[in-house]
């Protein structure tokens, strides 16, 4: 059974405190969006494996399909 968006959000914001979070998408496949403090210092694997690391049990189970992430520190999202 695919995972709601809301409980997905819920997750990251909760890993990421002071996050942007936007989550969209459904049936399995998401679009992440997360604007994060956390990500300054980090290529983009690193930040997708930060990521990853929240949702891989949800990955594994069947409840996530796939994942399309945007994923940027403060600055360069311009805030």
């Amino acid at each position: 059974m695919a995972m709601p968006i809301a409980e997905i959000s819920d997750l990251l914001s909760a890993a990421f405190p002071g996050a942007a979070v936007n989550v969209g998408g459904g049936e399995g496949k998401y679009q992440v969006s997360v604007v994060s403090a956390a990500f300054a210092g980090m290529n983009r694997v690193k930040r997708q494996q930060a990521v990853y690391k929240v949702l891989n049990p949800h990955i594994h189970s069947g409840a996530i399909h796939a994942v399309n992430m945007q994923l940027q520190t403060p600055e360069e999202a311009g805030q």
